[in-house]
C-alpha cells in the first residue's frame, strides 16, 4: 500500500497547492494544515481516501472540547476522516487489513526526564500564548496540555496491544522520539514541546507518521520482540514548514511511502 503524506502546510499564511500523488492509495494529513480550517476544502473529491490527524494549530483560539467535534464535522462534509484517539481500518490493494491509529499526542514534557520537566514546561508557555486556546473555559496551559498528552499516550498504548499480527500505522502530530528533533534547536527545553519519549511504542507499529517539526525524517527503530520476525519499524515525517524560513527545501510532496 502506498501513502502520500503531508503535514505542516500552514495554508493560513503559506502559498502551496497540494496535488494528488500518482499511484497513491491513501493520503495522510498529519496536522497543522490550516488554522482557519478553510484549506481542508481543497482535499474534497481527492482521488483516494484522506485521513486527518489534527495538529495543535487546528485548535488555535478555540475551546478544545468544542473544536474537536466541530473539526470532525467540517472535515466529514468534505469527505475526510478525522482520527483523534480513533482506529481506522483500510483494505490495501493486496487484500491486507491495515489499522491506522491516530491521535494528536500532545507534549507531555517528559522527553528529557523528570529532572528537566519543569524547565520544559516553563519553555512551553510561549506556545500556549500563541495558541490562545481554552479547555473547559480555562487557559489551555502547559499543565492542561500535559494532561491531554498523557490521555493520548494511554489510549495509544492500549490500542497498540494485539498489533502483533496486523499491519499497523500510527499517525500523531507530535513526534514520538528525540530522533525527530530539529537540529536547529537540539536539546533546548523548547524541544520538549515538539517531541515525546514514545520510543518504547514505536516498535509496536510498522510505520509511525508524524508532523510538527518543520523538516523531513525517515528512519528505522527496532521491531518489538512481541511482533516476531520482520522488518524494523519506520518513522516518517513529511512536514512542509514555512517557505520564508527555508524549511520547504528538499520536500517532495509527491513522494510515496510503502507500508
Amino acid at each position: 500500500m502506498r501513502l502520500q503524506i503531508l503535514s505542516d502546510l500552514h495554508l493560513e499564511t503559506e502559498v502551496f497547492n497540494p496535488q494528488p500523488a500518482p499511484g497513491a492509495d491513501l493520503l495522510v494529513l498529519a496536522g497543522d494544515i490550516d488554522t482557519t480550517w478553510k484549506a481542508y476544502e481543497r482535499f474534497a473529491g481527492w482521488p483516494v481516501p484522506v485521513l486527518v490527524v489534527p495538529g495543535n494549530h487546528e485548535f488555535d483560539r478555540r475551546e478544545l472540547r468544542d473544536a474537536l467535534p466541530a473539526f470532525r464535522d467540517h472535515c466529514a462534509r468534505h469527505g475526510l476522516t478525522v482520527l483523534e484517539r480513533d482506529v481506522h481500518c483500510h483494505t490495501a490493494p493486496d487484500g491486507r487489513r491495515i489499522r491506522f491509529l491516530g491521535t494528536v499526542r500532545w507534549s507531555d514534557f517528559d522527553v528529557f526526564g523528570a529532572a528537566r520537566q519543569a524547565k520544559s514546561i516553563k519553555a512551553a508557555s510561549y506556545f500556549q500564548k500563541v495558541m490562545q486556546a481554552t479547555r473547559e473555559g480555562e487557559v489551555f496551559d502547559a499543565a492542561a496540555v500535559r494532561e491531554e498528552a498523557l490521555a493520548c499516550r494511554g489510549w495509544l498504548e492500549a490500542a497498540l496491544v494485539g498489533s502483533e499480527n496486523t499491519t499497523t500505522v500510527v499517525i500523531t502530530h507530535f513526534a514520538p522520539s528525540l530522533r525527530s528533533s530539529d537540529p536547529r534547536y537540539g536539546t533546548q527545553p523548547t524541544t520538549a514541546s515538539f517531541c515525546n519519549a514514545d520510543d518504547d511504542l514505536i516498535g509496536l507499529a510498522d510505520l509511525w507518521i508524524h508532523g510538527h517539526v518543520h523538516l523531513r525524517h525517515d528512519y528505522r527503530a527496532p521491531r518489538h520482540p512481541s511482533r516476531g520476525e520482520g522488518p524494523d519499524s519506520r518513522v516518517v515525517c513529511q512536514a512542509r514548514g514555512l517557505e520564508r524560513k527555508g524549511e520547504t527545501l528538499g520536500l517532495d510532496p509527491q513522494r510515496l511511502f510503502e507500508v
